[in-house]
C-alpha cells in the first residue's frame, strides 16, 4: 500500500472511530450499523471535471451534477473540440438554466499540435443558438474569462496540502494537465487519478480524411490523444498516478440511439435537465460517428459495475510521423486501466435517462437535486 492509501485509509478508519464514540455517547454503538450508511453518503470524491466544450460535455457536466456521491469541484473548459467564445457562454446558461452558476468554472489557456476540424468545432455555434438558451444573457463579464489554470492549480495545491487529494475526469487532451504538472510537478501528489476518455486500443481510430488530408489522417489516432501527443506522452513518462482509460473500443459502444431520443423527448416537456440534452443531442443525432464518449466515461463514477472489469496494459504513444497519434502497447509503457466494454448496456441508457429527470440543483447543496 503505498503512502497516500495509506493516509486515506486512516482517515476513514478515524472517521469512523470518531462517529463510533459519538453514537455511543448518544444512544450506544448498537446504532452504528443503521447509521453507517449515512455517515458514507457524507464522505463525496472531489472530482475536477476537465472537458472540450462537446455537445456531449455539457451532458457529461449536468449527468455529474446528480451525483450525490461527487464533490464537483470546477468546471474547466479547453478550446478543443469547440470554439471557447461560443462554448463558455453555453457552460454558462446551462449553469443559468439549472441555477448552478455558482460553480467553479474557468477557461483553460492549453494549445495543441493538431486542431480540431472546423466541421466539428462549429458545432459550438449550433449550440449556443438552440432555444432554451435563447432568453439567457450572455455572462456581460466575459471576456476575459476565468482562468482554468488558476483554478487547477490552486484546487490541486489545496488537495495536496490537505492530503484530500482529487478524481480528475478529463475528457479532452491531456494538455491542461501536462501545462501544469511540467511546471509544477510537486502538486501530482494532490491527484488521486486520471480518467480520461482517450485513444483507441483494439479498434481503428477516429480521424477522417473527409476533414483532414489524406496523408496524415492515421488509421490509429484518437482526436483526443491527436490533438496534443505530445502531452500524452509526458503524462505517460512523468507520472504515476492511476489512470483509467476510455478508448473508442468502448466509447464508440454507446451511440446515441432512437430509443433514448424517443425516450428524452418524453421526458423534456417536465424536465429542464431532458430538455437541454435533448436539444442538444438533436443537433448531431443524426451524424453517424457520433457517440455518447463522454457521458458514458462519467457514468463510470456512478457505475463501475456496468463495465467490464479494466484490463491492465503497459503503453505508449507515437508523436512523430504518419502514426502520430495513435496509442499502442509496449512491455515498457505505462501501466494504464484500460476499460473495453460494456456490461450492461440498457442499464446504462436508462441510468441516463432517470438522472435527467430533475429540474434543478438544489439551492443549499452543490449535489442536491429537487424535481
Amino acid at each position: 500500500m503505498n503512502l497516500k492509501k495509506m493516509n486515506r485509509s486512516i482517515r476513514y478508519l478515524t472517521l469512523l472511530i470518531t462517529l463510533c464514540a459519538l453514537l455511543f455517547n448518544s444512544s450506544g454503538c448498537e446504532q452504528f450499523e443503521s447509521d453507517d450508511n449515512a455517515a458514507n453518503q457524507t464522505i463525496r470524491e472531489p472530482v475536477i471535471f476537465i472537458h472540450g466544450g462537446t455537445i456531449d460535455d455539457f451532458t457529461s457536466y449536468l449527468l455529474l451534477t446528480t451525483m450525490e456521491h461527487i464533490d464537483l469541484q470546477a468546471v474547466i473548459l479547453t478550446n478543443t473540440d469547440t470554439l471557447s467564445s461560443h462554448a463558455m457562454q453555453v457552460q454558462w446558461k446551462i449553469m443559468d438554466t439549472i441555477e448552478d452558476s455558482g460553480r467553479l468554472i474557468g477557461l483553460s489557456s492549453a494549445r495543441g499540435w493538431n486542431p480540431f476540424p472546423w466541421l466539428y468545432r462549429s458545432d459550438a455555434i449550433r449550440h449556443y443558438n438552440i432555444n432554451a438558451f435563447q432568453n439567457i444573457e450572455d455572462n456581460p463579464e466575459w471576456p476575459p474569462h476565468p482562468s482554468g489554470d488558476t483554478h487547477l492549480f490552486e484546487l490541486l495545491s489545496d488537495a495536496k496540502n490537505s492530503d484530500t487529494p482529487v478524481t480528475l475526469l478529463i475528457t479532452c487532451p491531456l494538455t491542461p494537465l501536462s501545462d501544469l504538472l511540467q511546471e509544477y510537478p510537486h502538486l501530482e501528489s494532490g491527484i488521486e487519478r486520471v480518467i480520461w476518455m482517450g485513444g483507441a486500443i483494439q479498434v481503428d481510430g477516429n480521424l477522417d480524411s473527409n476533414t483532414i488530408p489524406t496523408e496524415v489522417a492515421n488509421p490509429k489516432a484518437e482526436w483526443n490523444a491527436y490533438w496534443d501527443p505530445y502531452a500524452v506522452d509526458w503524462i505517460f513518462k512523468n507520472t504515476s498516478f492511476p489512470i483509467l482509460l476510455f478508448p473508442l473500443d468502448v466509447t464508440d459502444q454507446a451511440p446515441i440511439t432512437k430509443a433514448f431520443m424517443d425516450n428524452l423527448i418524453l421526458q423534456a416537456s417536465n424536465y429542464r435537465y431532458s430538455d437541454l440534452v435533448y436539444q442538444s443531442y438533436a443537433l448531431v443525432g443524426d451524424e453517424p460517428y457520433f457517440e455518447m464518449w463522454n457521458t458514458l466515461t462519467t457514468t463510470f463514477l456512478a457505475h463501475p459495475e456496468f463495465f467490464d472489469k479494466p484490463e491492465t496494459m503497459h503503453l505508449k504513444i507515437e508523436v512523430e510521423g504518419y502514426s502520430q497519434g495513435a496509442i499502442s502497447q509496449t512491455k515498457k509503457g505505462r501501466q494504464v486501466e484500460v476499460v473495453f466494454n460494456i456490461a450492461q448496456k440498457e442499464a446504462f441508457y436508462e441510468y441516463v435517462l432517470e438522472q435527467l429527470r430533475r429540474n434543478y440543483v438544489h439551492d443549499g447543496s452543490k449535489n442536491g437535486l429537487q424535481q
